[in-house]
């Protein structure tokens, strides 16, 4: 348990020099913004009325400026859990929706 602790109170330290975003931030943001725009992207075809190849085309261009924007928001996190969080807890909910529209 204090192993955790030590690893959550590590994650949730302000870092010092604000404008170097930092390793981890950068690899979260690339990767959580894509995997969080491919999620956003499969969610919207399952919402747009029509066939999956009607409805295709929309996703597909909105996908560049999702990733952007998600990484973007990422990156600016204060702190390295902050941008934990900001990847998982919205995967999360677009793998859950993605679970409850894919049953219907």
């Amino acid at each position: 348990m204090n192993k955790y602790y030590a690893l959550y109170k590590e994650l949730s330290k302000i870092e010092n020099n604000g404008r170097k975003i930092g390793l981890f931030r950068t690899i979260c943001s690339i990767f959580g913004g894509c995997f969080l725009s491919y999620l956003a992207m499969t969610l919207l075809v399952f919402l747009l009325p029509g066939t999956v190849g009607e409805s295709l085309t929309v996703p597909i261009v909105f996908h560049t400026i999702v990733w952007a924007m998600c990484s973007l928001w990422i990156s600016i996190a204060l702190t390295k859990w902050i941008a934990l969080m900001r990847v998982f807890v919205p995967s999360f909910i677009f793998s859950i929706l993605l679970v409850i529209f894919y049953n219907l």
